[in-house]
């Protein structure tokens, strides 16, 4: 059960959260001009995976939260081209930027590429009132009562080098560096494809199962990193992951090796598929509740049908009706944990972005890094192992004790969590 990408943990929203949700009202994103030279050639509209960089910083900084973002360019033209439909306000350089309320600056150099849980970082982050903290020529962060002094400086649409100098001069500042790990500056041409593999690699995650990460990750970002220039929609993209497990479904009626190795087969590549959809929708910024929805509930469909098809598959193999009890015990104990999981942490999430990345959020740390590897899909390879030799029905007998059982743990969980009146009401 693995809703990838196009829906986002869903998990009870904290005390800190909801202060940093009214903080965004005024706090402010700037991407201040780089200088490019000839040999440089990495401009605002540098391409990476079907997105223009400016484009990109832009939507990160909007996904992290910021209440208002400006460009400075020399070609406000061109700028709102690359930014159609974004919510962004490109100036022209010199061009006054309107007086802001008290709140959080952070201004950055164009050719920077950003993370969007770094930038929510740099909005969070404890800084001095007043202060200046500035990483080279990348970065700029500062808490402002009064915010016409740094606004008079940002004003003049300073390259970020001569903007961190003038506003250093001006200010107390701290250099540090600030996460480098959450963004990666772009100088020459060859920095474009780490660039991308940089991008790529950020879409994995530390919950997902061995196999997931060292095999199926690797494939699927290879298809994605292909699609992504494409007219291939992440919805359509789950379509096509869905149909290719249904269609898997139906060998497993059978008794024989290879009618069964290739249903495994197909089963697995359902769910290195099942990992596109949603790298293409983070990638493209096109994460939404629908697609998310078709994504969660698409996986647990296969996987229903493939339990059932494995049941009725045994029965008739052995003349009996045991298995579809098991099959019985097993589809309802991934149904019910699917439902759960939809009511306990999705059902209320309407904002766009990723929906669902853990099962549900425990008090305690060490129970939601349990959940969440039970929940995972490396028992595939269990599948593809037995159907080998034609056992893959035996799989059945762990998901109909392993699936109730589940299921029981993640509503133990939830009855055990603070917030559980407010979340199961």
């Amino acid at each position: 059960m693995r809703g990838e990408g196009k829906v986002e943990s869903l998990s009870v929203m904290t005390a800190s959260h909801n202060a940093q949700e009214s903080a965004t009202a005024s706090s402010l994103f700037i991407i201040a001009p780089y200088e490019s030279s000839e040999h440089t050639q990495v401009s605002p509209g540098t391409m990476l995976l079907g997105l223009p960089l400016l484009r990109r910083s832009v939507l990160a900084a909007s996904r992290a939260g910021f209440g208002r973002i400006v460009v400075q360019t020399p070609e406000p033209a061109g700028a709102k081209r690359l930014l159609d439909g974004a919510p962004v306000t490109v100036l022209s350089r010199g061009e006054p930027i309107q007086p802001l309320p008290p709140g959080r600056i952070v201004m950055l150099a164009a050719n920077v590429l950003p993370r969007i849980q770094w930038l929510r970082g740099l909005l969070e982050m404890q800084i001095e009132p007043g202060q200046l903290y500035r990483d080279a020529e990348r970065v700029a962060v500062i808490e402002v009562a009064d915010s016409e002094a740094i606004i008079s400086i940002v004003s003049r649409g300073l390259q970020a080098s001569d903007l961190y100098a003038a506003l250093g001069q001006s200010f107390n500042t701290v250099d540090q560096p600030l996460g480098r790990e959450g963004m990666l500056a772009l100088t020459t041409p060859q920095d474009v494809t780490k660039a991308e593999d940089w991008l790529l690699r950020g879409l994995v995650k530390e919950s997902e199962g061995f196999m997931s990460r060292h095999f199926e990750r690797w494939v699927s970002l290879s298809i994605s990193r292909r699609l992504v220039t494409t007219r291939m929609t992440p919805n359509a993209m789950s379509a096509v992951s869905v149909g290719i497990g249904l269609l898997g479904a139906p060998f497993f009626l059978s008794s024989s090796p290879a009618y069964q190795l290739t249903g495994a087969i197909l089963f697995l590549a359902h769910s290195i598929l099942d990992g596109c959809d949603g790298e293409l929708a983070r990638l493209r910024f096109q994460e939404s509740r629908w697609g998310g929805l078709i994504d969660f509930w698409g996986d647990n469909v296969v996987h229903a049908a493939v339990f059932s098809c494995m049941a009725v598959g045994w029965s008739l193999a052995t003349q009996t009706l045991w298995p579809l009890l098991l099959g019985a015990f097993a589809v309802a104990g991934t149904v019910g944990s699917a439902w759960f999981v939809y009511w306990y942490t999705m059902r209320e999430k309407r904002s766009d972005g990723p929906l669902f990345s853990s099962v549900v959020r425990s008090p305690a740390p060490g129970v939601s890094r349990l959940l969440d590897a039970l929940a995972n899909r490396d028992f595939i390879y269990g599948v593809i192992l037995l159907s080998a030799f034609g056992k893959a029905a035996w799989f059945l007998v762990l998901t109909a004790v392993g699936a109730p059982i589940f299921l029981l743990l993640l509503f133990w969980t939830a009855r055990n969590n603070p917030q559980k009146e407010e979340r199961l009401s």
